[in-house]
């Protein structure tokens, strides 16, 4: 009876410890199961964060190289072709716009003219074209930050291009050239081979360095005006070249159509001011009303013509002469 209930006690007692072992068994496997529970739930919100970051990051802006072309109204398209073709000295070529007259090339970048839709207009330019490396990259780009872009279209030289509106309205497009594109050699009496900035009245800076500076990339070259402690100009060069847009400011809203053809302008780079004037006075041109050379308040000289509804032409030097007002140069200058 002793044995027996000795026996009885330590099977009890092993029936115990094993009754413990197999509950802390069960505890352990229970807070391991726990563990690699949270752990993939953890896993799976990280991989939807990942998922969801990646979606809603904003694209990378691809590169913007500078001015492709600008385009103008004209009601007098004659006289158009006599400032190009004989003052300037520029070659023509058929129009790739819808629209359009005829186009001029200033080197591998040309200025277009099409029949003004309203005679009565005081603005004559069209719009200004910028050109891209990658254009479907530049779209998505532009939508993810918001600016609506309409669906990329092409054209007969095999450049895809799409056209969008700043703060202002002012109609400027994207440009991505044909990688097999070919331009003809400018000739001889080409006064520039290369356009060097489009400028246009600018209202509200802010809403226009939003688009420009914030979301382009555009960077500033210079600024100044006609008195040293006022701004009247602002000259803000693409983020992957030299070629700039200046704004034209301080202007009273709904200006006549020469003061607006006076601002609303292009401008075509050359080497030496006296060699072009000369150039020019060589296909009959003279110095006369506004149209004469002088020096700019950024250092340039510069010699300005104007097209038969007063859209106006800038010859410009490449590089400063002299020191500019206002403030320095923040970024290289183009050359030919």
């Amino acid at each position: 009876m002793g044995a027996a209930r000795r026996s009885h006690k330590t099977a009890a007692a092993i029936s115990g410890r094993n009754l413990a072992k197999h509950s802390c068994a069960f505890a352990v496997h229970a807070t391991i199961d726990s563990a690699m529970k949270k752990l993939v739930v953890l896993s799976t919100l990280c991989v939807c964060a990942l998922a969801a970051s990646a979606q809603t990051k904003t694209p990378q802006r691809p590169h913007i190289l500078g001015i492709d072309h600008v385009s103008f109204y004209t009601t007098q398209p004659d006289g158009v072709k006599t400032l190009y073709s004989g003052t300037l000295g520029l070659a023509s070529a058929n129009p790739l716009e819808p629209g359009g007259l005829v186009r001029y090339l200033v080197g591998k970048q040309w200025v277009g003219y099409s029949a003004a839709p309203d005679p009565n207009a005081t603005d004559r330019m069209d719009h200004v074209a910028f050109t891209t490396d990658n254009i479907i990259a530049l779209r998505k780009y532009l939508i993810a930050k918001g600016v609506k872009a309409p669906a990329i279209e092409g054209r007969a030289n095999h450049s895809l291009s799409f056209m969008v509106a700043d703060p202002e309205g002012h109609r400027i497009e994207f440009v991505e050239r044909s990688k097999t594109q070919k331009t003809p050699p400018p000739p001889d009496s080409a006064v520039s081979h290369r356009m060097i900035h489009a400028g246009f009245l600018v209202y509200d800076r802010e809403a226009e360095d939003h688009f420009y500076r914030e979301i382009l990339g555009f960077r500033l070259y210079w600024h100044g005006g006609m008195q040293d402690d006022k701004t009247d100009w602002v000259s803000l060069q693409v983020p992957d070249g030299t070629d700039w847009l200046e704004y034209m400011l301080n202007l009273p809203e709904h200006p006549d159509l020469q003061r607006t053809g006076v601002m609303n302008h292009i401008s075509l780079g050359v080497v030496d001011m006296v060699k072009a004037q000369a150039l020019i006075e060589s296909h009959g041109w003279k110095v006369h009303g506004g149209e004469h050379p002088q020096m700019g308040r950024d250092g340039k000289r510069q010699l300005n013509v104007f097209d038969p509804d007063f859209s106006r032409i800038e010859l410009m030097e490449f590089k400063p002469a002299e020191k500019p007002c206002c403030s320095d140069f923040t970024g290289p200058h183009p050359s030919e």
